[in-house]
């Protein structure tokens, strides 16, 4: 699947639908929040950049290597 089915979106987006799934906050680092899902025990960091948007290949290995979903899986919790 071409980056051009991934959007670029805001962190603020990607963290709420990561949250959708059963992600939850575990901490923050600087401009880095971690979300951890305890049922799939599988850890997130979502860079926090106010005013910018996660590029796509960044945005795509977040969900894809780090959640471990799809891509059509993370666009329907959008």
């Amino acid at each position: 699947m071409p980056d051009s089915s991934v959007p670029s979106l805001t962190s603020e987006k990607v963290v709420k639908a990561l949250k959708k799934c059963g992600f939850v906050e575990l901490r923050q680092k600087g401009s880095h929040l971690v979300l951890f899902n305890e049922v799939t025990n599988k850890r997130v960091v979502v860079p926090i950049h106010k005013g910018k948007d996660i590029k796509k290949g960044l945005l795509r290995k977040i969900i894809e290597l780090e959640a471990q979903l799809t891509i059509n899986e993370f666009l329907k919790l959008l």
